[in-house]
């Protein structure tokens, strides 16, 4: 646990007792505040009685005027579309408003520090799709490097729940735009950013709100490196404001498909191979095209990402070549579960989007598609010029009629459920073929999220397979 500084003996309030919200409580008690919880759920209000935490009514004048901060869950809205009525009155009254992240950057730093030989770092990971796997992927590069490393954030454990870091660790977090958005402190040494893509508008009022709160972390955070994909146009803006010129190597640009020869420092992957420039030199390559848990142009630009962080953290090319072999996915992402007779059976249940649908429809020749389920606004007519891999489409969920109306010429059946899907893509492939769980929407028709349904896909899988 990560001790919370600053706030010894003053009441602090947290807003939303999930996961990171309790993590938060226990934080802060450690650091000597009080934690005032508040939860508008009656069932996690018990869990934090259940653990000797007091609950107050946050909504209370006399209750907010009194605290000297309001830590807020991250899956409760602060601005848009409506501020939760708690933090709409905190920021009223002038209560600062901050999330577990601010907290962690403000508190990670020990006094012990100064007698450390290696000091220890962050690297912060940002961007709509590949985060998760490029988190874990630096992860996994360390320990295979031998560094002493844990990640948390967004991705499994919350920050303040990781241990105090001890000589020449790297902490490696996943950060979401809604902890971005709020953190009150942000100070990386190396931050990522990956892509952008349309997603969580509603709470960013567009576009233009969400590229800004990814923003944030580099903007804001000043980190000594940044590691951005400019594959879009917002990543190529933003690392011509972190850049002093093209030959600024605090600044490394990555991408999947674009050569990046003229500029300091850059990565990039173009035909399965991954190439590192320095100075308008190649320094190094790795050959993608065979390594089984990075599939596709998207996990290639995640490997992209992965290694300009490692890199920039002083591991060997080598080392990280090494790694990437080693590395088998993350459950729910191009997650190979089975194979059989030359077929393979992959979940991707966390493409939940256009966009992350259309790059793994990308990632193989020949595909058998599972996709349905809660579709999102705009259906998926804009996945018809990557439809050409896919060799039949089995729709599942509440939105499988829908979908067979989006999909064009494309053969397909309506088979409504992950059981009868599984049977029938298993039944009709063919050697060289994939099965392909990608839905192209949200799970909450059926699952109660994008995990269970990929557990689901993979224990028909097995069950079919034999395992």
């Amino acid at each position: 646990m990560i001790p919370v500084k600053g706030f010894q003996g003053k009441n602090v309030g947290v807003l939303g007792l999930g996961r990171s919200g309790l993590a938060t409580a226990r934080a802060l008690a450690a650091g000597g505040a009080k934690p005032l919880l508040w939860d508008d759920s009656p069932e996690s209000r018990a869990k934090a009685e259940a653990e000797g935490f007091d609950l107050t009514d946050l909504l209370r004048d006399s209750v907010l005027q009194d605290l000297a901060s309001l830590i807020v869950s991250p899956g409760i809205p602060h601005l848009y579309p409506t501020p939760h009525r708690v933090i709409a009155r905190a920021l009223e009254l002038g209560v600062p408003v901050d999330n577990d992240i601010g907290l962690f950057f403000q508190s990670f730093a020990g006094e012990d520090w100064a007698q450390m030989e290696v000091t220890p770092r962050v690297v912060c990971v940002t961007g709509s799709n590949g985060k998760s796997t490029t988190t874990a992927l630096i992860h996994h590069i360390l320990q295979v490097a031998g560094r002493p490393t844990q990640m948390a954030g967004n991705i499994g454990t919350g920050v303040l729940s990781i241990t105090p870091a001890q000589d020449g660790e790297v902490v490696v977090l996943e950060l979401s735009s809604y902890q971005t958005e709020l953190a009150r402190a942000l100070t990386p040494d190396v931050a990522v950013f990956t892509n952008l893509s349309p997603d969580h508008l509603d709470r960013h009022f567009g576009m233009g709100g969400y590229f800004a709160a990814k923003r944030r972390l580099f903007s804001e955070g000043g980190p000594d490196r940044a590691v951005v994909g400019v594959d879009e146009v917002e990543g190529r803006f933003m690392a011509g404001q972190l850049a002093q010129g093209p030959q600024d190597d605090r600044v490394i640009r990555i991408s999947s498909g674009q050569k990046l020869e003229g500029f300091g420092w850059s990565v990039f992957a173009r035909k399965g191979f991954l190439a590192e420039w320095r100075k308008g030199r190649q320094v190094a390559s790795i050959d993608l095209r065979a390594i089984s848990g990075l599939p596709g142009a998207h996990n290639h630009q995640n490997a992209c990402a992965a290694y300009a962080a490692a890199r920039a953290l002083g591991v060997a090319p080598k080392m990280i070549e090494a790694a990437f072999h080693s590395f088998a996915g993350l459950p729910h992402r191009s997650q190979v579960v089975g194979e059989r007779g030359g077929v393979r059976f992959v979940n991707d249940s966390k493409a939940t989007n256009v966009d992350s649908a259309a790059k793994a429809l990308q990632a193989f020749p020949r595909i058998r598609w599972i996709a349905g389920g809660m579709g999102k606004e705009g259906g998926i007519a804009a996945l018809e010029p990557f439809l050409g891999s896919v060799v039949k489409a089995y729709l599942i969920g509440h939105s499988a009629r829908d979908f067979a109306l989006q999909i064009g010429q494309t053969p397909h059946e309506i088979c409504e459920t992950m059981d009868r899907a599984v049977l029938r893509a298993a039944e009709e492939a063919e050697a060289g073929e994939v099965v392909l769980l990608a839905p192209a929407a949200a799970s909450f028709d059926q699952y109660p999220n994008f995990e269970k349904r990929g557990e689901d896909f993979t224990q028909r899988v097995k069950a079919l397979l034999g395992g």
